[in-house]
């Protein structure tokens, strides 16, 4: 079980974990139930290792501060942020002993939920406790300031790791390609080429994101046809930002023909940033049959029937866009309210300016 846990196929721990569980007398205890969350978290499994969790609690075991790390790190890296900051609070509250691990996941949480006090917070926390910049724990760090458009603070994280891989690359050309700093996304990837660094998913999502930002088509296809060469399979967030790249260059019949020879099936967010090209480039023939098709795909979003009907509008065809806000109304199809996040109270004090650059 513990070495399929830490291997690349968790399920297979899994299974062995409900074998024991269905076809012996044998009782889990401190050593298995550990492997078995930590393979939860692996795998994805977020409900399971809630279940997991919960046996743990019925049979004692819910003070060990393996069980509680491996329950935060399997939600933080899963998308269950409010569930991972669920399981430390209790940890804060039973008074487990906080380390560097636990303070990734919670990193992670943070990044995920774009909470910069606590990300600081965190931070600060580390500084005090002496716990340097390893790799994991300096990615974490990196990655919050990223999520939260911090990037001078993650910048100078990085710059004082001792020790970086592709996560650490990759998460700052991301976050500089993501808010428009162009020339410092592939000054980065160049950077990393030279020091050997095999470039990741996330890499060229950055990079991509970079060239569309600047205009760069070209550089954006130079990249793009590096994918394979590295040995990554293309995934629709690198086809979307290819598309987004044409769109905001007004190259959108090229975009659309981009998207017809996808090997794979355009999804919502390629359709998208062609049709955000045809609104701001005015473009009613390529937006019409790109809105049309975003419709039949997502027939319950009123956005894309207001986009629809706002560039009938824009190019004198009242007529059609009249048509458009009448089937809304038909359909009582309506823009859905946003909604916000309540913060959670903070468990650290809070860190000051100085503290948190202490570690630059």
């Amino acid at each position: 079980m513990g070495e399929f846990s830490r291997s690349d196929f968790p399920e297979k721990s899994i299974d062995l974990f409900l074998q024991m569980r269905r076809e012996s007398d044998v009782r889990p205890d401190d050593f298995s139930f550990p492997l078995v969350l930590r393979a939860c978290a692996g795998s994805g499994m977020a409900e399971l290792g809630t279940s997991v969790h919960a046996l743990c609690l019925r049979m004692g075991w819910s003070r060990d501060a393996v069980l509680w790390t491996a329950m935060l790190a399997g939600y933080a890296q899963h998308g269950e942020p409010v569930l991972g900051l669920q399981v430390f609070e209790e940890m804060v509250n039973l008074g487990i002993k906080l380390d560097g691990v636990v303070m990734v996941s919670l990193l992670l949480v943070f990044g995920r939920l774009g909470w910069l006090k606590q990300g600081k917070s965190v931070h600060g926390w580390c500084v005090r406790n002496c716990l340097g910049l390893e790799l994991s724990l300096g990615n974490a760090i990196v990655d919050v300031y990223v999520k939260c458009a911090i990037l001078g603070y993650a910048h100078r994280v990085f710059d004082r790791m001792s020790e970086r891989d592709v996560v650490s690359w990759s998460s700052l050309i991301l976050g500089y390609g993501l808010s428009g700093n162009v020339s410092v996304a592939l000054e980065l990837f160049d950077q990393m080429h030279l020091r050997g660094v095999r470039p990741n998913d996330v890499t060229f999502l950055g990079v991509l994101s970079a060239c569309a930002h600047g205009g760069l088509v070209e550089q954006a296809r130079v990249y793009f046809k590096m994918i394979p060469d590295c040995g990554l399979v293309a995934e629709l967030k690198h086809y979307a930002c290819m598309v987004d790249c044409m769109g905001r260059a007004g190259l959108l019949e090229e975009a659309e023909r981009f998207i017809e020879e996808m090997p794979i099936e355009p999804d919502e967010a390629v359709l998208g940033a062609v049709l955000a090209g045809c609104r701001v480039h005015n473009n009613v023939d390529v937006g019409e049959r790109i809105a049309k098709r975003l419709i039949r795909l997502k027939p319950e979003k009123a956005g894309y029937y207001v986009l629809l009907s706002n560039m009938y509008a824009a190019v004198g065809r009242f007529d059609e866009a009249e048509i458009v806000r009448d089937f809304m109304k038909e359909k009582s199809l309506s823009k859905v309210p946003g909604c916000s996040l309540i913060e959670s109270k903070s468990y650290f004090p809070s860190s000051t300016e100085n503290e948190v650059l202490d570690c630059f």
